[in-house]
């Protein structure tokens, strides 16, 4: 139960980040908290646009919008990206161990070719 919970809340990080306009709206984020007006400027989009994407990271838990009379204010929220990134580490590991598993045969086999080389060995 507790793994398709956190299953669900990865799904919808990782479906979130999948936007380069979302990446960009968390990019202006992390220097600081900006209103949606603030947000949408630098995109060519409408201000509804950018709404919806702001509730797109906001149920992906992305960042946090709080509401002071008409303006909606947007901070990052940096819990859902450790989760994400705690969750790709274990892959990370997996790669690196292949990686290095691969560069030792890779080395052996140069090793090898060029003492047959050396030999008068052709292979």
């Amino acid at each position: 139960m507790v793994e398709r919970l956190i299953s669900a809340d990865l799904d919808r990080v990782f479906s979130a980040l999948a936007d380069p306009t979302r990446r960009s709206i968390l990019h202006t984020l992390k220097r600081r908290p900006a209103t949606i007006n603030e947000i949408a400027k630098p995109f060519p989009v409408s201000l509804n646009a950018i709404s919806k994407h702001v509730m797109v990271l906001e149920r992906a838990g992305l960042l946090r919008r709080e509401i002071k009379g008409r303006e909606h204010h947007c901070r990052i929220e940096t819990r859902p990206l450790r989760d994400a990134d705690e969750w790709l580490e274990g892959y990370r590991q997996f790669w690196e161990q292949r990686m290095d598993a691969l560069e030792v045969y890779v080395r052996r086999k140069f090793q090898a070719s060029k003492k047959g080389a050396l030999h008068g060995k052709i292979r």
